[in-house]
């Protein structure tokens, strides 16, 4: 990954076994130099596009994609916030079902519905009584129209077709199917195509991006500064007279 040649480095005391002396240190990059946006850049809309990652996206396919350059997957990948890849990027759907069955064990597990979503319902004048897309429970239930003064019907709202209920006390998921089951497995399918849409850097703020990125990560002087992308530790065996 690209991102890896803009740390700078740290000298760190050896810790290997065939050091020539407790002076000798060892080169290696400051992974833990946290990198972030400038604020003018976070809090404007206007430096991101969306883009919706494809089947068999990488960050580095991304990159090419949009800059030229495959070795700017780290600009991706921090614009997105994705701190860990393995768990936000998202998988290819024919290994959705796989990773669901190791994470629930069977496909019993992976059947089981985890939660409810709610449809739309509106009466007869269009004012949304049940907004749809909330998560509930089996035991979930609203108050129904056979009471209402004056009278009016609920229509339920869904992509299969919508359908008016009938006149009642009161109206549940169990006897009125006011919501849908998700089960194990769609919610994971549902999480995957979360993760699909990212926000991607305009590629017209490209240069400013990784100029502010360099500045971020390059060293203030200070006792341990040896130069701009390169400072040293403490050496804990050097004892001072």
């Amino acid at each position: 990954m690209g991102y890896f040649r803009e740390l700078p480095n740290i000298a760190y005391q050896s810790p290997l076994l065939h050091k020539n002396s407790s002076t000798d240190y060892i080169i290696i990059k400051n992974i833990f130099r946290r990198v972030k946006l400038f604020d003018y850049i976070g809090s404007s809309s206007t430096f991101f596009d969306k883009y919706v990652i494809g089947d068999k996206d990488r960050p580095d396919t991304v990159a090419e994609s949009l800059y030229g350059d495959s070795r700017l997957d780290y600009v991706v990948i921090l614009v997105a916030g994705i701190t860990n890849i393995h768990h936000q990027w998202p998988i290819q759907d024919y290994q959705v079902y796989n990773y669901a069955l190791n994470k629930y064990g069977s496909e019993a597990e992976m059947n089981k519905i985890k939660y409810y979503e709610t449809f739309e319902i509106r009466d007869e004048n269009e004012r949304q009584i049940l907004p749809p897309n909330l998560i509930v429970d089996a035991d979930f239930k609203i108050d129904g129209t056979i009471n209402k003064f004056p009278s009016t019907r609920y229509t339920l709202i869904a992509e299969t077709g919508n359908r008016q209920l009938d006149d009642k006390d009161e109206f549940s998921v169990t006897t009125d199917n006011i919501a849908s089951a998700v089960t194990n497995l769609e919610f994971e399918y549902i999480e995957n195509e979360k993760r699909r849409e990212i926000d991607v850097l305009n590629v017209g703020y490209l240069n400013t991006f990784i100029n502010d990125l360099r500045d971020i990560v390059r060293y203030d002087k200070s006792s341990s500064y040896i130069t701009s992308s390169l400072a040293a530790t403490e050496n804990t065996e050097v004892v001072n007279p």
